[in-house]
């Protein structure tokens, strides 16, 4: 029997939410709040069990943006929604949502399967960002590829899907990004995780350890701290920083929902904060969500001792991965996010491709008239 589809409540969602491992925190109700130029919508699909009492079996959280001057909307799922991606009638889940959301006014809808493709381990990233041959990682033979992914991918297409989030040629899109590096904890002890961080990763930890650099956890005060930080960092790799009260109302309404959601990590050294971070968690998976550091005392190495600090404590919270999110996809050395990949692929993780973000207009004449506006911008 096909699920139908409703609005849920928050608690609905919630507790959906909660009975699974994981989902994004994108996929949270509370992820709405923290985007006030979109309204938010929590939705739900259905079945009944053998006693034929209805339960949940998939949500989403949806968000509308409006276009100017017209009352319709562009509904985005960033990273969602929740569902059962590798069911073979892929449109028992689609078809309801998107009759739903042309309802809701979309003119067009945006979202983000959350299904990996492909995976690269850490040697096999170090080793194609030192051969002058390899220029983006989408070429480098995966050390892991997942062929349900493929067929995702063609079932979206057969459902008049296609592939949206014009991607830069940093690898990374106007939405989530494709490529990320996580390093897997399930199963693994926590010396084995250090195990696995390269030797630079581990001599410069023993350097901040001996230096003095101690990391704590902030609170709310603390984000101005952060925030000078964040903003020198948007400065020295060039993008454009969120406002500070865009941070606040993310701490607010993230904790609000739930204590362990958002935390904050500053590392300091002779009383002067050296950098600083954000962790995110949803189930059993934590995102190295914003980070931000000075350019002084590098030596004393706080952006290891603050990621390690957090790595520690998200195993000690029993997390199955850690995510340190987007990574570029070139991989040439004269690029300056090269710097950040080479950090990440010290951890001893893995690089990973999702099947990227998707597109379905509702009204393909609004369709294109937003995506070229939105290239204007």
């Amino acid at each position: 029997m096909a699920p139908h589809l409703r609005t849920i409540s928050r608690e609905e969602h919630l507790a959906f939410v909660a009975s699974r491992p994981a989902a994004s925190h994108m996929q949270v109700p509370s992820w709405g709040e923290v985007k006030p130029d979109w309204r938010a919508e929590s939705i739900g699909w259905f079945d009944r069990d053998g006693g034929g009492r209805e339960r949940i079996v998939g949500a989403g959280l949806v968000l509308y943006r409006p276009i100017p001057r017209v009352k319709r909307y562009l509904a985005y799922l960033p990273e969602g929604p929740v569902i059962d991606w590798h069911t073979a009638d892929l449109g028992q889940w689609l078809d309801p949502m998107l009759a739903h959301l042309k309802g809701q006014g979309a003119f067009s809808v945006r979202m983000g399967p959350p299904v990996i493709a492909r995976r690269w381990d850490a040697r096999t990233v170090k080793d194609a960002i030192a051969d002058p041959a390899s220029g983006r990682l989408r070429d480098v033979p995966p050390d892991e590829e997942e062929p349900s992914a493929a067929e995702v991918v063609e079932r979206l297409r057969a459902l008049g899907w296609r592939r949206g989030g014009e991607e830069s040629e940093d690898g990374f899109s106007a939405g989530q990004p494709r490529y990320v590096f996580q390093v897997p904890f399930a199963g693994l002890s926590l010396e084995e995780i250090r195990g696995n961080l390269n030797q630079q990763w581990r001599r410069n930890i023993k350097k901040a350890e001996k230096a003095g650099v101690k990391v704590v956890e902030g609170d709310y005060e603390d984000l101005p701290a952060f925030y000078e930080l964040y903003r020198e960092t948007a400065e020295r790799d060039r993008f454009i920083p969120r406002p500070l009260a865009y941070f606040q109302r993310m701490w607010t309404v993230l904790r609000a929902e739930d204590p362990d959601r958002m935390r904050l990590y500053l590392a300091q050294h002779d009383g002067e904060t050296l950098s600083a971070a954000t962790m995110l968690t949803v189930g059993n998976h934590v995102w190295y969500s914003y980070g931000a550091s000075t350019g002084r005392k590098r030596e004393v190495q706080p952006s290891n001792a603050i990621q390690w600090r957090m790595m520690s404590d998200a195993h000690e919270r029993g997390a199955a991965v850690y995510d340190l999110r987007g990574i570029t996809d070139t991989l040439d050395e004269a690029n300056h996010l090269v710097g950040l990949l080479r950090f990440k692929v010290g951890t001893g993780g893995r690089a990973a491709e999702y099947i990227g973000e998707w597109d379905h207009p509702i009204n393909k004449v609004l369709h294109k008239a937003f995506t070229l506006y939105m290239a204007r911008r």
